[in-house]
This record gives structure tokens, sequence and C-alpha cells, in this order.
């Protein structure tokens, strides 16, 4: 099969169209004919050697993909071949074919062309497990998503509003301010020129995806009981906790990642993606949540789209679609 390779870690320019081995459907897996992935902040990492695959994931790049069912594993139910589905990958997804095992493969949304399905599942598996199966967000709540205009945050923003949440966001420009706005959220911050903590006052629930940089500011925010959860490091990995903060507004801070989790069993890949299957699939498919695109690009341009997302010039998420 072709996939994106990449012989050593650096730019965009590694990423190279070529020729891999073809993937191996063990038992409980299936194989997708891959139609679209999407790219994602941690494949940037993993492309500059700073993000280590997970012991037994693929190589290639991509933690999502869209496509049909081409081949289907021993001991597995529920799936034929000729499917058109959407999965949660530990990688692989930047490719025409990949293994991904059963549990964390969806049915393509109706109502969403297969290529868009492309998507959905990291950002709604990400702020599904993040924003309520941990931190429990509540109808009435404050929400605080930084970054509003990126997958996640366009995810979390819908998601937060069906809720009944109040959701405030930042941003760094006043076109995607406006576009967070049109998703509902209420409070918009534009975070190179504004203090997010003055403009919110205080969030019950903080998804954070910068890390070190914003850990203070982010307990600042913090309503008592409030929760704070830590999904990327794009601001550093190292911060200052001030605990007599923390305490006296007894607040929590999780550190989360999603592809490391094992497929199956507790608090795994599988059961997340139950989750988003029963609480949120209905929504997608009603049009109540709808996936945020900027543009598609065809794979062999990968280094186009990490350019893209390295920018930050998009809105939503940028796919890759094999032609």
């Amino acid at each position: 099969m072709r996939a994106i390779t990449i012989d050593s870690p650096g730019g965009p320019e590694v990423l190279v169209w070529g020729e891999a081995p073809d993937p191996v459907c063990g038992a409980g897996e299936v194989v997708i004919d891959v139609v679209a992935t999407a790219v994602n902040r941690a494949d940037l990492l993993q492309r500059q050697g700073n993000y280590p695959v997970p012991p037994g994931a693929s190589e290639i790049l991509g933690l999502e993909c869209s496509g049909i069912v081409s081949e289907v594993g021993e001991g597995v139910t529920g799936w034929t071949v000729g499917d058109e589905v959407c999965a949660l990958l530990s990688g692989g997804g930047y490719a025409e074919r990949v293994a991904v095992p059963a549990g964390q493969v969806l049915p393509r949304p109706a109502g969403v062309e297969l290529a868009t399905a492309a998507a959905l599942p990291e950002v709604v598996c990400t702020v599904w497990s993040n924003v309520f199966m941990l931190a429990g967000l509540q109808r009435g709540e404050t929400f605080l998503v930084h970054g509003g205009s990126s997958g996640i945050g366009t995810m979390a923003i819908q998601l937060a509003v069906r809720a009944g949440a109040r959701v405030a966001t930042t941003a760094g420009s006043q076109a995607k301010l406006d576009f967070c706005r049109e998703l509902g959220a209420e409070v918009l911050v534009d975070y190179r020129s504004q203090d997010f903590v003055e403009a919110v006052g205080q969030a019950d629930v903080v998804l954070d995806n910068m890390g070190a940089a914003y850990l203070p500011r982010n307990v600042d925010v913090l309503a008592p009981d409030g929760r704070i959860v830590v999904i990327g490091m794009q601001g550093g990995v190292k911060g200052e906790l001030d605990l007599g903060k923390l305490l006296r507004k007894r607040g929590t801070v999780h550190a989360t990642a999603l592809r490391g989790r094992p497929a199956t069993g507790r608090h795994s890949k599988a059961d997340i993606v139950a989750a988003v299957l029963h609480d949120v699939w209905p929504d997608v498919e009603r049009g109540v949540v709808r996936p945020i695109v900027d543009r598609r690009l065809p794979m062999a341009r990968a280094a186009e789209a990490h350019q893209v997302l390295e920018e930050s010039s998009h809105i939503g998420k940028v796919l890759l679609v094999n032609e």
C-alpha cells in the first residue's frame, strides 16, 4: 500500500508519500480502506521526534480515519466487509489501509459524508472522555476551552452548549472568535490582547491544550470545586502549581492522553467509543453537533497540511483524502 513515511524527524518536508507494508488483520480487528484521515497536533509532535509511538502502535501518523471495512478479523462481530465507518486509531491513518481494534470503530453517522466523518473520532472521543466522563460538566456550569477554533475546541464548544453550559473560549483572531460565537460560545477572549481570567471570571471546568504556560492562570480562573483537564503541552511541560490556592478552591487538575489508553478494559478506548456512540452519535446524525472542516488536501500533500496547523491558520479540522 501507499502511506506517508518518515525517514528521520524534522519539518513538514520529511513527510513522503511512498510504499509501506500492508496492515495485517489480527484477531479482534478490522482493516479499513482509508478514504480520509485528519491532521492532529500529536502528528506534528511525532513528525518532529517528540512523541514516542505507544507500544504496538503503527509508526505511520494518523489518529483517526474514515473509510470502508475491507477485512474482518477472527472473533469480530457487528462489522462486515463493505461497512462505511470511521475509527479512533493509535496510529496508521496516513495510509491507504489501516488495521484497528473493532471496539474503536464507529458507523458513519447518517447525514455525514464519508470523508467528512474522518473529522469526528479523535475530537469527539477526546472531548467526551475529558469534559464529560472525567470532569463531569453539568448544566448551568461555566466551561472554558482554550483554542476554541481548533478541532478540539470547535467540538468542545458544541458539546458544552448542548449540555446547557455557559461557554467561554480563547482564540487568536477576531475571525476565529466570531466563528466560536456562531457555535454558541458566550464569552470570547482574544488571548493576544486580553486576560482570560479577567474576562471569564470563574470557570467550573477548564479544558487546556497549553500545559505549563497556562497552569497558574487556569488555577486563578477556577471556581470552587472546579476541574482543570490538561490535554496538551503546546506551552511547555513544567509549570508551577500553587497548591494552597488549589486547596482553598477544592480544585482538581487532571492530565490525560487518549492515544496511550488500552484498547479494551477499564478506561479503555473501546469504553470511550461506546459512550460516544450512545451519548453523542444520535445528535451528530440529527445535525445538532457537526464536524467542522477547514479544508481537504490529497494525502500526498500531508506536508502542506502540517504547515497549515503549524501556522494556526485553520478553523476546525484539516483532512487528508485518498484520491
